[in-house]
């Protein structure tokens, strides 16, 4: 027990002074109960390899510059079609929000496309475009838009009316009060909106890889499945998690953490 409660405050010492640990440390008994089963020999190798054959493979794909420039591709993707996601859903998210007309015409329009998969749309993509870099981009952008527009016209109808009125009493024009009003009061939904609209767009694009495309986290799973590697689809599988897990972890949350607190406190 004493030996126990030793470990424990070692542990609560070295993760108070080194966050990053508190997140490692989880997966520890998940590698290791892995490592077991791998060294059992339960499944053989060729089906089960160990965490160390997986390390040799991403310092082997990591040596030759085949992972760091798929994943390249697969990050660049990602953020090109969130920009363009962005860029087309706040702007259709404040109309929403702001206009009982276009809410009324656009919102059933906006429910029955959303329930549409994103990969329901690869058939008839493929005979448009083709293989290639636009028929991702497209299943990307149309992934990460609904979340967005959905969560920003949400954030936009929770700004109270008063602050409409006070800032047009104030004389400010209609444009001020969008951007210094209805935006940053409607800012921690957009956020929201943006991470939920990252965490689908990353699995379509994923999706989208092992299904069209050439380059990729998913083409090289996929890949890998066509050469029987199964060292190399569990690598690209971690990678996923790992990635994403730092993406959303330690760069979404903490800036939906703040915009909350920054901006969430309007009330009705």
């Amino acid at each position: 027990m004493n030996a126990f409660l030793k470990l424990w405050g070692v542990y609560v010492r070295w993760t108070a002074r080194y966050p990053t640990i508190q997140s490692i440390v989880p997966f520890i008994p998940i590698v290791a109960l892995w490592a077991v089963i791998a060294e059992s020999g339960v499944f053989p190798r060729v089906f089960l390899p160990g965490p160390i054959e997986v390390a040799h493979s991403f310092v082997a794909l990591t040596y030759k510059g085949i992972l760091p420039d798929y994943l390249q591709d697969s990050i660049v993707r990602l953020v090109v079609g969130a920009a363009v996601g962005m860029a087309i859903g706040i702007p259709l998210g404040v109309l929403v929000g702001l206009n009982a007309r276009a809410r009324a015409i656009l919102w059933p329009i906006l429910l029955f496309f959303q329930a549409i998969g994103d990969i329901a749309w690869l058939p008839i993509l493929l005979i448009w475009f083709g293989f290639g870099l636009t028929t991702m981009t497209f299943v990307i952008v149309y992934t990460v838009l609904f979340p967005i527009v959905l969560n920003t016209a949400l954030g936009v109808r929770t700004v109270p009316q008063d602050l409409h009125r006070a800032a047009r009493c104030l004389g400010a024009s209609r444009a001020r009060v969008i951007l210094e009003v209805v935006l940053p009061g409607a800012l921690p939904n957009i956020i929201t909106g943006l991470r939920n609209g990252l965490g689908f767009g990353w699995r379509a694009l994923i999706a989208t890889e092992i299904i069209v495309g050439t380059s990729g986290i998913g083409f090289l799973m996929f890949d890998a499945r066509r050469a029987g590697s199964v060292v190399e689809i569990l690598l690209g599988m971690i990678i996923l998690g790992l990635l994403w897990y730092v993406v959303d972890g330690w760069i979404l949350a903490p800036i939906e953490r703040a915009t909350g607190q920054r901006w969430g406190l309007v009330t009705q």
